[in-house]
């Protein structure tokens, strides 16, 4: 039987060739990926008149790390660190709590106007009133150059709740059901037992929202223009980007204590984009099983 089983599964030249091609496009493809996040890097390590040269390609030369010290001397740099990382933690927080909330609620038969009401949840997925009628909303709600603007239009996410809604129906309904028998509530079901059976679908909704966060710069560019303290990290590196001429004086203002910074624009922008690119880096690889458990169980019913 062994031996009709290895003759079945044995490999042909044709399979060897095939996973040979396989692998090398594969290996090419995430070379291609990595390799712009690695020019960056040792962009930033490399001796800052080698990088203006255009002498750094594949290896760091001249290796120092003091741009990562410098860079924090540069304007509002700290601020806009700030800003990013706290709507990352509490946006990212506050989403997966309401998004998982109303995911639940509109899987109860019970639920007053349940498909009324998630229907309309769904609807903004489909339809979107455009760009200036978004900004007259939120000039309206009084959150331009408000910090609350950060976090409360991103609360509801209706792919997150459509989501949290498939996951939750493949849980048995009998443990609630015996719950309930037991004299729960609709709240203490929820935080006692859907909430701990649910953690896979809460941590991928939570890297959906942490990176949206982190990568957001669309909203601090339009609704905080008079608010400079309130940029984001990525608003800071947009205007880095589109405005290599000044960057010069914005860098040279921000320096204190009489130091004399041998940054250059170049190695600004690698450095800041480097600066926002590791955290996230660091934090998907860690969440990554969750992710792929929370997609793959939270889709079992289409």
């Amino acid at each position: 039987m062994k031996k009709k089983t290895s003759a079945l599964f044995k490999k042909t030249p044709g399979d060897h060739v095939f996973n040979v091609i396989n692998i090398t496009i594969f290996v090419l493809f995430s070379l291609c990926c990595v390799f712009p996040f690695y020019y960056l890097f040792i962009n930033t390590i490399s001796d800052n008149d080698l990088v203006m040269r255009g002498q750094i390609l594949f290896y760091p030369k001249g290796i120092q790390f003091q741009n990562y010290r410098l860079i924090a001397y540069v304007n509002d740099f700290f601020s806009s660190v700030l800003v990013t990382v706290t709507r990352t933690i509490f946006g990212t927080a506050l989403m997966v709590v309401v998004s998982s909330f109303a995911g639940y609620l509109v899987t109860k038969q019970k639920m007053w106007k349940r498909k009324f009401w998630y229907r309309f949840i769904i609807i903004p997925m489909y339809f979107n009133a455009g760009l200036i009628p978004w900004y007259t909303n939120m000039l309206t709600l009084g959150l331009t150059n408000n910090y609350l603007a950060y976090i409360l239009p991103n609360l509801v996410v209706p792919f997150n709740i459509i989501l949290v809604k498939t996951y939750i129906e493949s849980i048995p309904a009998d443990i609630e059901e015996s719950a309930a028998l037991d004299g729960a509530g609709t709240l203490t079901v929820f935080v006692r037992i859907i909430w701990p059976l649910s953690v896979p679908i809460l941590a991928t909704i939570a890297i959906f929202g942490a990176v949206s966060n982190w990568n957001s710069f669309q909203d601090s560019l339009l609704l905080m223009q008079s608010s400079p303290q309130l940029h984001t990290l990525q608003h800071k590196l947009y205007v880095y980007l589109t405005q290599t001429t000044n960057l010069d004086s914005m860098m040279n203002t921000g320096l204190t204590g009489g130091m004399n910074s041998s940054l250059s624009p170049r190695v600004v922008q690698y450095t800041i984009a480097m600066v926002s690119i590791i955290p996230i880096l660091c934090v998907y690889p860690i969440m990554q099983r969750y992710f792929v458990s929370g997609i793959m169980l939270g889709a079992v019913k289409g």
